[in-house]
């Protein structure tokens, strides 16, 4: 009984926090140009804040390097998977293959599972998203804007790559952690006040992402049974990939433990990234509210599916 109430008082919060975002929306509490600003606060300092600390304290090992690839790896292949699919099944959205790669873990990742385990474990989940950060930003960007503008500047992705406040943050933090430099941070009076402060600005990132999160929830029923087709494909073959990788890699030669298992599961069963609506041309109106459909419904149905996954494998707790 107890076990149920802890998971309870976990879970809570996160529909708690959605709720109140999307009734914001809905009674006019705040303009879409303040969510817009608390977005843009939360892409630039909060997140950066948390990843910053979370790389500085992470203990790094060789046996990461193994993740890395994976991520990367699982991300090419869903890719070129969405790609086969649209071709085989003339599936006309144009977006459909970035629908089918990558995962919404800045905004969605981090908010789920630092809210049940804690801020002081984002290093787990930190570590999963690596080789996924590389292919965010030098494969499915490029192709991004390849699909808008039909051009690939590799001297635009690296400038972009290199400005990115989270990129910075990954960076600066490993770079710190090797350095060694964790104590002298925390112990000389005024790094240890920066450090405060990022862990203030850190605390933010939760309510504040599932808050934002929740104001964007629209659902529009114009195309639900397409974009739900987008959901059940990529979650039949993650689900079951999740639960093989933890098994052979994660538990088996890695050996590492509950904490990654909970951190790649939660990875694996997120959305797809939400920059995509960014980067659709404005005259495909049709197809932007395809994808903003897909990115709704498989928000739902990850925070569906992570609660259950806690009730039944509840590390941590």
């Amino acid at each position: 009984m107890d076990h149920i109430a802890e998971i309870v008082s976990r879970i809570l919060p996160i529909f708690f926090l959605l709720g109140l975002g999307n009734w914001i929306r809905h009674a006019n509490f705040l303009p879409e140009a303040t969510i817009e600003d608390l977005k843009k606060m939360t892409a630039n300092l909060a997140l950066p804040a948390v990843l910053f600390v979370s790389f500085l304290n992470t203990e790094l090992k060789i046996a990461y390097l193994a993740i890395f690839a994976l991520t990367f790896f699982v991300c090419v292949a869903l890719l070129w998977l969405g790609k086969f699919l649209k071709r085989q099944r003339n599936i006309p959205h144009p977006y459909f293959p970035f629908l089918m790669t990558g995962f919404e873990y800045g905004m969605l990742g981090i908010s789920l599972f630092g809210s049940v385990y804690g801020l002081e474990n984002i290093g787990y989940i930190a570590v999963m998203d690596l080789g996924h950060e590389i292919f965010i930003w030098f494969v499915f960007l490029a192709l991004l804007l390849k699909e808008r503008e039909g051009i690939q500047d590799s001297g635009q992705l690296m400038r972009t790559f290199f400005k990115s406040p989270v990129v910075l943050g990954i960076l600066l933090g490993i770079a710190l952690n090797v350095a060694g430099a964790q104590q002298f941070l925390y112990d000389f009076p005024i790094t240890a006040a920066v450090m405060t402060t990022l862990e203030y600005l850190a605390n933010l990132t939760i309510p504040l992402i599932l808050i934002i999160i929740g104001y964007g929830i629209k659902f529009d029923r114009y195309g639900v049974k397409d974009a739900s087709t987008v959901v059940l494909t990529r979650l039949a073959i993650l689900i079951p990939l999740a639960l093989f990788v933890n098994a052979i890699l994660i538990r088996g030669l890695l050996q590492l433990g509950k904490p990654f298992e909970a951190a790649l599961f939660t990875l694996f069963i997120l959305p797809p990234p939400f920059i995509i609506p960014l980067y659709i041309r404005p005259d495909l109106t049709d197809e932007k509210r395809y994808v903003n459909n897909v990115l709704t419904i498989y928000t739902i149905v990850s925070i569906a599916i992570f609660t259950v996954y806690l009730v039944l494998n509840p590390w941590g707790l």
